[in-house]
């Protein structure tokens, strides 16, 4: 005989009862033996205690009463459940007219919720020519008379349930979950999720093949679905690891269910009534295999926490606590202790922490007296997650990733079988928790959420990269990459679940004004995780938002150089930020585009390699310039004008010209040296005759062949077989606190490794102590907005792939 048992969604108006009647048609049609248990239909149970509350306060009950009838009956009014409506009307008339009632009365009215229910379906079945018959389990369960959560009396209750089954083998029992009776024949319930209990009971006496308990849901999940949408269903665990679930907050388990079926070794399969050709999940003695199967949630919980120096060491005090806490029948959680500075913290039900907190006080009364106890306290909005198989060993990477996105467990412990660990976190965090913790440790793809500020060449060239390899890269790396957020500097388009390919046009007719502010709550209100905030604009007061986004948990990427360039006071204060929220910043672009640079200087630097200079091409648009004039005889005006044609300067070349933005990367190689230099101390060579520097773009566009006669005369003036090239140097004692910073045009051999640049290549040496007269070379291309978004979306990469 296979048991089964649907819950109250499954047995709701419309499709729910439609499907239990068809699984239990199939069933029977199969030839299949079967008892079904069920639970009240819909919310029916939460209702009736919301009815009692209202007589109890003389309120209007039968407003509410009427309503509750007319749902129960739902389509089949012409099944006649007006006994059931009596009983209730009758106690909800005596509550009315007493102003309360006691647990044994409240029982009464909550077992009228599986009553119902199991007499609609009887009914239902009967009519469909199937031989049904309605049992009501008060009969068979025999209980203590603990009203609102009693004890099963088992050698009774076992010989009831064999007779009755005796008596009635050959028909389909409906049988009422979550209600029995005591010896006095007084109706008894099993506590909340005791339908489940009732199930469990019934295959344990009659020996079953299968315990079948239908939900809503495909089975059990590595995480609530509702909380984690990367959850997978979980197809085999163990009674072991279904009995940590039940106690740590799994809805879908009642913690009792599961010791009646591991007497017996009967399996339990969760399965969904809406669904229900799944599989589901299967419990029995053995696990598939080894390892972390879900995570557990606990919630409406409280932290009392009993401080005090002088309890180190003291014998008796936890006996002092059990006991106070089993004397006034308070449930404990979980149980954790500090040593160094004695501390315990005990999770309990949320309307039960104050009565904890007033006892515990009564009770160490003159250890506050003494000193030995400091204070008691109670930690509100917290919820518990259990890491159902998690061990110690790798515990450290779930905790980790907790703590680089800004959450911090209050307690956690872990079971003696250090097979388990709990931790306590804000309620507030929970969402955000859970969701790093899944992605960590499950077979999933960790989730990288990236709010982009720019959307210009480099910026909206990088969001199409990420948006055409998303896929891929999923793929290969288990990285999801998801933009929830692009901003320009006047409007901001937000979607949690990430931009469309249409993102241009969305931020026009989508977007809004905005502060940094608003990025932030919104990472934070729809609980976002491992956040990233890319810089892709030349602004210098965005850079102003560097330090709230570290605070607000992103970490950050900027191919902008403003933030590495302002005084160096911010340059420090930006990274002491960054490193007392954990947060990473990487500007891999920042010089060189897309080239290996910074990185290689922070490499040998960190290991202790002395570098004594650094010099090279800075910049591609001056590289081409000069490299062209070089090996070409024509006026410098027309290499200029050619640039500018080609889109490789700025929209005011004298933004290249000036020699500032080589100054600007000079600067901040500097600054990975630990130099201290501000942007003043740098020696710049302008290449802007000095009449031409000021004025507007369009007049000097006219000007441009007043620059002939300058550089034809330092052309002319050069040695043999020698060229031009604008390059930044650092030199100096690089040991000292700061360095010799110069940006000039020099002429150098045309046979060596800077005389042969072509194109718009950078070109980079960094000289050694190690290396002595041979450099490190770095060279290639060092412009472009292609170039420099790929090198942005190295650092991306570079940053998901940590931890």
């Amino acid at each position: 005989m296979k048991v089964l048992k649907f819950g109250g969604k499954s047995l709701s108006n419309g499709e729910g009862i439609n499907k239990v009647i068809s699984i239990i048609e199939n069933k029977v049609n199969q030839g299949e033996e079967i008892a079904v248990v069920v639970s009240a239909r819909g919310n029916a149970t939460d209702e009736l205690e919301e009815i009692l509350e209202i007589a109890a306060k003389n309120g209007d009950y039968k407003t509410p009463f009427e309503s509750f009838k007319k749902v129960q009956n739902g389509e089949y009014q012409e099944i006649d459940l007006s006994v059931e409506f009596e009983v209730l009307d009758k106690l909800f008339e005596g509550v009315s007219l007493i102003g309360d009632y006691s647990n044994k009365i409240k029982d009464q009215i909550l077992s009228q919720g599986e009553l119902l229910s199991a007499k609609l379906l009887t009914s239902i079945l009967t009519k469909k020519g199937i031989n049904a018959h309605f049992t009501d389990s008060r009969v068979l369960i025999k209980t203590d008379s603990k009203f609102g959560d009693a004890q099963p009396l088992e050698q009774v209750s076992k010989k009831n349930v064999i007779n009755y089954f005796k008596q009635n083998c050959d028909t389909v029992n409906i049988i009422t979950g979550f209600i029995g009776s005591n010896n006095n024949n007084d109706t008894t319930t099993l506590g909340r999720n005791g339908s489940n209990y009732t199930a469990s009971l019934i295959a344990n006496y009659l020996d079953a093949e299968e315990l079948q308990n239908y939900t809503h849901v495909d089975g059990i999940y590595t995480a609530n679905p509702d909380l984690v949408p990367d959850a997978k269903k979980i197809d085999r665990l163990s009674f072991n690891e279904a009995n940590e679930i039940a106690n740590f907050g799994a809805t879908i388990l009642h913690a009792k269910t599961i010791i009646p079926l591991l007497e017996k070794n009967i399996p339990l399969r969760i399965l969904n009534t809406f669904n229900h050709e799944n599989q589901g999940t299967l419990i029995t003695s053995k696990s598939n295999k080894e390892g972390i199967k879900t995570l557990s949630v606990l919630e409406n919980v409280s932290l009392v926490n009993l401080e005090g120096r002088g309890l180190l060491g003291k014998t008796g005090v936890d006996a002092r606590i059990f006991r106070v806490m089993g004397d006034n029948d308070i449930s404990v959680s979980i149980i954790s202790q500090g040593s160094s500075e004695r501390g315990i913290g005990l999770v309990v039900n949320a309307d039960k922490a104050t009565k904890a907190m007033i006892e515990l006080e009564k009770e160490f009364e003159n250890d506050f007296y003494s000193k030995d106890v400091n204070k008691i306290s109670i930690t509100d909005d917290v919820s518990v997650i259990s890491i159902i198989g998690q061990d110690l060993s790798t515990f450290h990477k779930p905790y980790t990733a907790l703590i680089k996105n800004k959450v911090v467990p209050i307690l956690f412990n872990n079971t003696v079988t250090g097979k388990n660990v709990s931790l306590v976190v804000k309620k507030a965090q929970l969402h955000k928790a859970l969701n790093v913790i899944h992605g960590e440790i499950f077979g999933v793809s960790k989730k990288i959420n990236i709010a982009i500020f720019g959307h210009g060449l480099v910026g909206g060239t990088l969001i199409n990269q990420i948006l055409e390899s998303a896929a891929a890269i999923e793929k290969r790396k288990d990285i999801r990459l998801n933009v929830f957020a692009i901003a320009n500097s006047k409007n901001l388009l937000l979607n949690k679940n990430g931009v469309s390919p249409n993102w241009k046009n969305e931020i026009q007719t989508n977007g809004f004004s905005y502060t940094i502010d608003d990025v932030i709550a919104f990472a934070n209100e729809n609980h976002l995780e491992n956040l990233i905030a890319i810089d892709n604009t030349a602004s210098a007061t965005f850079v102003e938002n560097y330090i709230p986004l570290a605070e607000g948990s992103f970490d950050l990427i900027s191919s902008n150089k403003v933030a590495n360039t302002l005084s160096y006071k911010f340059y420090k204060d930006l990274r002491k930020v960054l490193a007392e929220n954990q947060k990473n910043y990487l500007y891999e672009t920042n010089v060189g585009a897309g080239l290996p640079l910074i990185d290689t200087i922070k490499l040998l630097h960190l290991s202790g390699e002395n570098i004594t200079k650094i010099k090279g091409v800075f910049s591609g648009t001056l590289s081409y310039l000069f490299n062209n004039f070089s090996a070409k005889d024509v006026p410098f005006s027309e290499i200029l004008k050619e640039a500018i044609d080609n889109g490789y300067t700025e929209p005011d070349p004298r933004e290249d010209l000036c020699g500032n933005d080589v100054g600007r990367k000079l600067l901040i190689l500097a600054r990975e040296l630990d130099l201290q230099n501000e942007f003043e101390e740098i020696s710049i060579q302008n290449l802007i005759p000095e009449h031409l520097r000021e004025g507007n773009v369009s007049d000097f566009l006219h000007k441009l062949k007043e620059f002939d006669p300058i550089y034809d005369k330092i052309k002319a003036a050069q040695e043999p077989n020698h060229v031009l090239r604008y390059i930044g140097e650092l030199s100096g004692d690089l040991q000292n606190d700061k360095g010799n910073l110069e940006v000039k045009l020099v002429s150098v051999p045309s046979d060596t490794a800077l005389g042969g640049l072509k194109g718009s290549d950078s070109f980079f040496e960094i000289y050694t102590e190690s290396y002595g007269d041979r450099p490190i070379v770095i060279q290639g291309a060092g412009a472009g907005s292609a170039v420099t978004a790929r090198g942005v979306f190295g650092d991306l990469l570079r940053l998901s792939d940590k931890g």
